[in-house]
């Protein structure tokens, strides 16, 4: 109860500072914007990095008319709670992942099935996907319907599962209490393997692994490293399931009140920053695998075989994918079929 206080109260300043904005909104080139962009990571991370660099350029391709202040994790509330502010217009941006935005547009949950990704060549994969397929053109209808408007859809790294107990082998999973985004989509995926998946606050997992609450949990490299979780991690597992994917947002409303320029502006970065940031995680991704086995030599880095990658796949595709329309919601088996083929068109496309 108190948390939901505090939260209305800072809805209720943010709605009044925000108030001018949207009176303003004539849709003119000249026009100048103090607008917000929460974000789903810590300082340094992903998210809060791109969501600066967007800033930093919207403010010199328009001569300073666009200032945007970028909010790292936690300072405008919980993970849960910044795409609701989006929503409601409260805040005019944000940045978040699909397993939170999924509770928001459940057609996100499409991305959010395990297997659905190639293990090989993602990043290039992606940025097809985001410049030529037709999925997201469907995603921005579905995000239109909830008051959003998606402007990509941004590879972070595959997900590592860090547990305190050890992985020798899939039988090892069973049991495994282990944090997820409160996702049904993620929930679903993870029990397929025996797995006990338990939804858990971002900043609640340092202390869910020390305390023992949880056993594992999964999250990208670089989280592992700048949240410290590898502090409290001995066993790190590359199920090759789950790409990690960032989706940056803005208000519907306060979209379309835009110029034509200023919108155009806005898309064109996101789009020509799609392979420029994954090559960036990437390179971060592994500079800080190297960083925690020199911190803590002791910790195991272990991939599944192909085999045991074969394994998982087929129980997802026979125990989680028949659920999956249930819980994507409306025209959602449509849009997983047009990403999978949206998927192979970018791999014919690219010779892979």
């Amino acid at each position: 109860m108190k948390n939901r206080i505090v939260i209305m109260a800072l809805i209720f300043a943010l709605l009044i500072s925000s108030a001018s904005v949207f009176a303003q909104g004539e849709g003119e080139a000249s026009q100048t914007y103090e607008v917000r962009m929460p974000t789903a990571e810590a300082e340094g991370d992903f998210m809060t990095v791109w969501a600066k660099n967007f800033a930093d350029y919207m403010s010199d391709e328009s001569d300073g008319r666009w200032n945007i202040q970028v909010f790292p994790y936690g300072t405008l509330g919980e993970n849960d709670n910044i795409p609701e502010l989006a929503q409601m217009g409260v805040v005019e941006f944000v940045f978040a992942d699909y397993g939170w935005l999924s509770g928001f547009v459940p057609q996100t949950n499409t991305l959010a099935l395990h297997y659905i990704w190639p293990k090989d060549n993602l990043p290039e994969i992606l940025e097809w996907v985001n410049k030529n397929g037709k999925f997201m053109a469907l995603m921005e209808e579905k995000y239109r319907e909830n008051d959003l408007v998606p402007l990509g859809i941004f590879y972070e790294g595959w997900q590592w599962l860090t547990s305190k107990q050890p992985i020798d082998d899939l039988s090892d999973l069973v049991g495994l209490k282990t944090r997820i985004m409160a996702s049904n989509m993620l929930a679903k995926d993870y029990s397929a393997y025996g797995i006990d998946p338990t939804p858990m606050a971002y900043g609640e997992i340092y202390s869910g692994l020390q305390t023992g609450l949880i056993d594992a949990q999964s999250q990208p490299m670089f989280a592992n490293y700048s949240m410290g979780f590898y502090e409290v991690s001995d066993y790190f597992v590359q199920l090759w399931a789950e790409p990690f994917l960032g989706i940056p947002c803005v208000n519907k409303s306060f979209f379309d009140s835009l110029s034509e320029e200023d919108q155009a502006m806005i898309r064109g970065y996101w789009q020509d920053v799609v392979a420029e940031s994954a090559v960036w995680i990437q390179a971060k991704n592994d500079e800080m695998k190297e960083e925690i086995a020199q911190k803590r030599p002791e910790i195991s880095f272990k991939e599944l075989t192909e085999d045991e990658i074969a394994t998982l796949r087929g129980l997802a595709e026979t125990k989680v994918y028949p659920e999956f329309p249930s819980i994507g919601g409306e025209d959602s088996a449509m849009m997983l079929e047009v990403l999978k083929q949206d998927v192979a068109d970018a791999q014919a496309a690219l010779g892979l």
